[in-house]
C-alpha cells in the first residue's frame, strides 16, 4: 500500500525527482526541451502516479561506485607475528616427520603466544588500571567510595 500511485507526494519527493531528472539531463539522455517539459510535470505532480510517466523511458539510477577503503599503515608487528608463526609451522612439520611425534605441533600456539606477548609488552594489563573520576574512585566491585 505504501507504493500505491494514489499516495500524495510532498516537496521532498518533488526535489528528489528533480535531482534524478537533472542527473539524466547531465548524462545526456534528455534534450533541453525534454528536460523543461518533464520538469514542469514534476513541479505539477500531486501523486506518485504523476511521476511514473516522467521516468518511464529512462533507466534506473546506478549507485556511484564506493571509494576504496584507505590502505592501512604498514604494521611491522604484524609482519613479525606472521613470519614467526609461519616459521613455527614449518619447524613443527619438519620435526614431526623426523621424530614421528605430534607434540611438536604445540610449538605453533606457543610461538604465537610468545610473539603476541612480546609485541604487546608496551600495553598495560587489565588488572593494572584504576579508574578515577573527580573526587570518587571506582572500586573493583563496582561500588563507589568518596575520598
Amino acid at each position: 500500500m505504501a507504493d500505491s500511485p494514489e499516495i500524495r507526494i510532498g516537496t521532498a519527493e518533488r526535489e528528489d525527482a528533480m535531482r534524478r531528472l537533472s542527473d539524466h539531463f547531465a548524462a545526456g539522455r534528455l534534450s533541453v526541451a525534454e528536460f523543461d517539459e518533464r520538469s514542469a510535470k514534476v513541479a505539477a505532480a500531486m501523486t506518485r502516479g504523476d511521476l511514473v510517466p516522467v521516468f518511464a523511458d529512462l533507466p534506473e539510477p546506478v549507485a556511484p561506485p564506493q571509494p576504496a577503503p584507505a590502505p592501512r599503515p604498514h604494521d611491522r608487528k604484524t609482519d613479525v607475528r606472521g613470519a614467526v608463526t609461519g616459521l613455527a609451522v614449518i619447524v613443527a612439520l619438519v620435526l614431526f616427520f623426523v621424530t614421528h611425534t605430534w607434540l611438536w605441533f604445540l610449538l605453533i600456539p606457543a610461538a604465537a603466544i610468545v610473539v603476541g606477548g612480546a609485541t604487546q609488552s608496551g600495553h598495560g594489563h587489565r588488572g593494572d588500571r584504576r579508574i578515577e573520576r573527580g573526587d570518587r574512585r571506582i572500586e573493583r566491585r563496582g561500588r563507589r567510595r568518596d575520598r
